[in-house]
């Protein structure tokens, strides 16, 4: 399949702003004077709504789509089924194999970042660091899910990145609480969290190269219907768990259909 270099631009651009967010949390635990938790529940549960519907109803079909002309309406459905469980398998072995104590959706709030800085903490510069490298490990397939998103359909990559990008904020704010705790320095914080979100373009370039050469209608099907997985596994696991511990349930729940309708409404926009 050919795609044109405007529309890889825009696509890398997308998975940089997307990646980029954790700046935005990490400046948030720096000028806020305390944590919006209602704004941060709504918001997570909005993100995870926009990638539960848009992963079921728009990415899960085009990938289908794509198969199933190439490979036949049983084959197509089959290699469709296990790409998706497949992509679901590869996010949660990266899960499992970060330490939960260095996961990064450990959930952290801006008042912290006034109770009893140090400077000489190890254990906390080492929890920052590793939360830190757990994000960027967790946020390479997501940069790789932008990115391919992008290069079908810009419009549908915009979506996907303003939620990743929102599911980022609070991942900025894990990475800078504890690195300021231990270091007592704003600057070296917020960079190390800015520069965790790096991942996610750096992903989406590893992805571009190897995958580019080969693809093809059947290597677009897959990757497509993983994304879908990887997309429904970050929505359950860390999103929906996350806007329920910064706020109550059902504003995590008004967020998650708010998202769904805004997504809904945006493709029937688009047909």
């Amino acid at each position: 399949m050919d795609v044109d270099l405007h529309t890889i631009l825009v696509a890398f651009g997308l998975t940089l702003f997307a990646g980029l967010s954790t700046g935005i949390g990490s400046a948030i635990a720096f000028f806020a004077k305390r944590t919006n938790t209602k704004f941060l529940s709504v918001s997570l549960g909005f993100s995870a709504g926009v990638m539960i519907y848009v992963s079921f109803v728009e990415i899960i079909r085009k990938a289908n789509d794509e198969l199933v002309n190439i490979l036949g309406l049983r084959g197509g459905w089959w290699v469709t089924v296990a790409a998706f469980f497949g992509g679901i398998l590869l996010i949660a072995l990266i899960d499992k194999l970060i330490p939960e104590i260095e996961n990064p959706h450990e959930m952290h709030r801006v008042e912290e970042m006034g109770n009893n800085k140090q400077t000489t903490n190890n254990p906390l510069m080492r929890m920052g660091l590793f939360t830190a490298l757990a994000i960027g490990i967790h946020n390479f397939p997501e940069g790789l899910a932008t990115f391919t998103a992008a290069l079908t359909n810009p419009s549908l990559g915009i979506a996907i990145a303003v939620a990743i990008a929102i599911h980022n904020v609070p991942e900025g704010i894990a990475v800078s609480v504890p690195v300021y705790y231990a270091t007592g320095n704003k600057k070296k914080a917020f960079w190390l969290s800015f520069l965790s979100g790096l991942s996610e373009p750096v992903g989406a370039l590893v992805g571009f190269l190897i995958l580019m050469p080969i693809m093809n209608e059947v290597v677009f099907g897959i990757l497509f219907a993983a994304v879908a997985g990887i997309m429904i596994y970050i929505s359950l696991d860390e999103l929906l768990p996350a806007a329920r511990e910064y706020g109550e349930h059902h504003l995590a729940i008004y967020g998650l259909i708010s998202g769904m309708a805004v997504m809904a409404i945006s493709l029937l926009l688009f047909l």
